[in-house]
């Protein structure tokens, strides 16, 4: 395992985020009462539609409220090089849709169900789809995996939006009266909160936080890591020192930017969904 750390780290080091990249491609995926939302595609170098790549999506971060797709577009970049689909997800939001916490959920999950009904379009295996997202987006793409509630009335629910995998950055998936945002989810939290909707067979799922996160304390992410491994399913915990909330964005001054996407790397080298890289 080490030896295998050793050499993503080397790999890594040689993809340092140099600004903000471009995605391949903006398609429409669906139409609201606010508008249209799309997705943000980047693709591997050669990909072609009869092939079967894995795939991730991401939702940003900003506590339902505000953020951009572009949050994600380094990690997303870094993983296209490496042989998957990347995409990074539009969702509606408080400040630019007036819309409240439920609708986020709802996007989340039929940007989910389109990738995966589109799968065979995409050059993506329906069974190798990850969902991935920072703070609030974090909690988006739990809720994908374990809530039950929040579906667009006239979508196709026959598509699964449950994601084969998780990766998570310091997400709010503790929406209890002693986790984040209460306030704003009070009268359906406990719809809400994929903490309190986990069930058995739930995706193998990676978490990054830092030990001095303001919004989830360590223990919430050892409870949640704790309710997933009595059920018996695969939970990972990475806990950085003295990190805040969102120190994995490259964009912080004080960041673990390519500690965490050599982390990230390495659980989807384990799941068999992406190749170990040579050394250099």
């Amino acid at each position: 395992m080490k030896a295998v750390l050793a050499i993503l780290s080397i790999f890594v080091a040689g993809s340092v985020w140099a600004g903000t990249p471009n995605p391949d491609r903006i398609i429409p995926f669906k139409e609201t009462p606010q508008g249209e939302l799309k997705l943000h595609i980047f693709n591997p170098k050669g990909l072609k539609k009869d092939q079967k790549r894995s795939a991730i999506v991401f939702f940003f971060g900003g506590g339902w409220t505000g953020g951009s797709p572009t949050q994600f577009y380094p990690q997303s970049e870094y993983l296209a090089k490496r042989g998957m689909v990347a995409i990074c997800a539009e969702y509606r939001t408080k400040n630019r849709h007036c819309t409240d916490p439920r609708v986020c959920v709802m996007d989340a999950k039929s940007a989910m169900r389109w990738v995966r009904s589109q799968a065979q379009t995409l050059g993506i295996d329906p069974n190798r789809i990850a969902a991935g997202g920072g703070s609030a987006g974090g909690h988006l793409a739990a809720a994908t995996a374990t809530l039950s509630n929040f579906n667009e009335p006239d979508e196709d629910s026959s598509v699964s939006c449950i994601p084969s995998a998780l990766i998570l950055f310091n997400p709010v998936y503790d929406n209890s009266e002693n986790g984040y945002g209460n306030e704003r989810v009070k009268s359906y939290w406990q719809d809400f909160s994929p903490m309190h909707n986990l069930k058995k067979d739930a995706p193998p799922t990676i978490v990054f936080l830092g030990s001095e996160d303001k919004y989830i304390p360590v223990a919430t992410a050892k409870e949640f890591q704790a309710r997933m491994k009595k059920n018996g399913d695969r939970s990972e915990l990475v806990v950085y020192d003295q990190m805040k909330h969102g120190f994995f964005n490259p964009s912080k001054k004080d960041n673990r930017y390519k500690e965490t996407l050599a982390a990230m790397d390495q659980f989807m080298v384990s799941l068999g969904w992406l190749k170990a890289p040579k050394a250099k």
